[in-house]
């Protein structure tokens, strides 16, 4: 029985080492993820309590992520000799991801993976976001409507005319517009996303509510 239970336990021992995520640093590309607040807020947020809702805000388009994705799959919770981030740095963020609590998870989730440290992941996560020039179409809506995903891609296309068709994705969820996804070379550079992310809402009557 002994050596059974040895090989037992060198299975376990190596499930283990395998379930703390891929080698940080090994990775194709990012994808930039923008959800739009007032969606969100009212799909999961307000039911929470989120601060996030707020008026006093103002959020329109927050970054949910900075996510490194390969071709095909991406991973998560990396195995990375980097500190995770203090409060502060976490705080930080909150202007432009809506809470401390959504930072921090994003980087236990894809931060690890960059092989950057969490100061370097979280800049740099800002300076994709403030690249991308989101359309001020959708703040000057002063009610809830329904509208063709279709129509949140081209007003994306419109006012960042670096993109492409094959570089941008719009997300829907619980027939709202949940989110715009960009795709980013290493450099932060539009690339064509890989096939696995092209899944674009096709919903003709997707909800929009305006800024709070």
């Amino acid at each position: 029985m002994r050596p059974i239970l040895g090989l037992v336990l060198w299975v376990l021992g190596t499930v283990t080492v395998l379930a703390e995520g891929e080698k940080a640093g090994e990775f194709d590309y990012y994808i930039l993820s923008l959800s739009w607040s007032p969606n969100w807020c009212a799909r999961e947020g307000d039911a929470r309590g989120s601060d996030q809702c707020d008026a006093r805000h103002d959020h329109g388009w927050i970054l949910h992520g900075l996510w490194p994705q390969y071709h095909q799959g991406w991973p998560s919770f990396c195995r990375t000799p980097e500190a995770p981030p203090s409060r502060a740095m976490t705080r930080e963020m909150a202007d432009i991801q809506g809470s401390p609590g959504l930072s921090w998870h994003q980087w236990k989730k894809h931060g690890t993976c960059s092989g950057l440290s969490a100061a370097d992941y979280f800049a740099l996560s800002r300076q994709a976001y403030a690249q991308v020039e989101r359309p001020e179409v959708f703040r000057q809506l002063d009610s809830s409507l329904k509208l063709p995903a279709s129509v949140v891609e081209e007003a994306f296309l419109k006012a960042n005319p670096t993109l492409e068709r094959d570089m941008i994705t719009v997300t829907c969820k619980q027939g709202y517009i949940e989110e715009v996804r960009l795709c980013l070379s290493l450099d932060l550079e539009p690339v064509p996303c890989g096939r696995d992310v092209i899944r674009d809402c096709s919903a003709t009557d997707a909800l929009f509510d305006p800024i709070r």
